[in-house]
């Protein structure tokens, strides 16, 4: 067995973690204590947390749950984890929104990794369908961002 502390800087960091995901629901469990978050999609607020009595697991993934996307298109994808921005400064309009032309090589957004703005160029040329999240939205790694037809 492991020893293993839940502090409130984690719990805090993971019901951030799931208000600012795709995620619905997550578990975590050590020795005897079992944190559920859980967030409505709709209201996007955290709904439980409770303590019990559970084996050492320390996340069971049956019980993380994403809605099913279907996306059709070029869809372009986050290349890092960081922080998601449409615009090259406050205040300044976005490089692209849906029903814009692009090309490939053109900069679409900004990824901020590790206080780093990073440019993200558009891998297609098309135009933009979809852009599938707000600026100042935290992203993962591999998760889409727009979609170019």
């Amino acid at each position: 067995m492991r020893d293993f502390k839940f502090e409130t800087d984690t719990i805090d960091y993971l019901i951030n973690r799931v208000e600012k995901s795709k995620i619905t629901k997550l578990k975590v469990s050590c020795d005897d204590f079992e944190i559920v978050i859980e967030s409505n999609p709709f209201k996007n607020s955290i709904n439980s947390v409770k303590n019990s009595s559970v084996l050492d697991n320390v996340i069971d993934q049956s019980d993380v749950t994403k809605p099913e996307e279907v996306l059709s298109g070029n869809v372009v994808k986050s290349p890092i984890v960081g922080t998601f921005y449409s615009t090259p400064s406050p205040g300044k309009p976005p490089f692209v929104k849906v029903g814009d032309k692009v090309n490939k090589g053109d900069v679409i957004y900004i990824i901020e990794s590790m206080k780093l703005m990073n440019e993200v160029k558009s891998e297609f040329t098309g135009v933009v369908k979809e852009i599938l999240v707000e600026s100042g939205e935290s992203v993962e790694y591999g998760q889409p961002i727009m979609v170019i037809d």
